[in-house]
């Protein structure tokens, strides 16, 4: 599979199967997200992996999960995520503008998972504070996101939106993610020369 098929193909995933993550194949997608382009190269990102099932178990009660499918689209026991991946930001390298790189390093983790058919499900919703003290991370690092991971338990395909971008699970299960099409994102403005 080339890059462009990679990201075509990954969506977010909410049901994962109970198999356990290598360690290693988390420390890969964390140089994946090592390799995304910085801000003035400030690199000020820092990762946390969390793995251990008493740990995990803990985390998942402060994540908020699929605003459009809630309270069923939450994954339920014998399908939460085996491992997360705590995004960090120092603010002793930057303490603001950190953003864009986050972004950059997530999308990194995301394509460096779906290779590995591994689903992930990118969680800006979080009781951070809660998290902060679970985690004893210490004040200087802020918590732009959560990403959780696991083999994929579910299927999720994208579409053209057809009036709504709110996705919806179908009478099968599968999750359908509306999005905008080509055509209506172009913009045509001013002259070409």
């Amino acid at each position: 599979m080339n890059t462009y098929e990679t990201i075509i193909k990954r969506r977010t995933i909410r049901k994962f199967k109970q198999e356990k993550i290598k360690r290693d194949v988390l420390i890969k997608l964390i140089n994946a997200a090592r390799h995304a382009p910085s801000g003035a190269n400030l690199q000020p990102l820092k990762y946390i992996i969390v793995d251990r099932p008493e740990k995990v178990e803990k985390i998942f009660i402060y994540l908020k999960w699929a605003g459009y499918l809630a309270p069923h689209g939450d994954p339920k026991e014998g399908e939460k995520p085996v491992a997360y991946i705590i995004v960090l930001a120092d603010t002793k390298i930057r303490k603001t503008g950190y953003e864009l790189d986050a972004g950059a390093a997530i999308q990194n983790i995301l394509l460096a998972a779906e290779e590995e058919d591994i689903g992930t499900c990118w969680i800006g919703s979080i009781d951070r504070e809660a998290v902060r003290t679970l985690l004893n991370i210490p004040e200087e690092y802020i918590i732009d996101s959560v990403i959780a991971l696991g083999y994929k338990g579910e299927n999720s395909v994208s579409e053209d939106e057809r009036g709504s971008i709110k996705y919806y699970r179908d009478e099968n299960g599968m999750i359908h993610v509306p999005k905008r099409k080509l055509e209506d994102i172009i913009l045509e403005v001013g002259d070409e020369k």
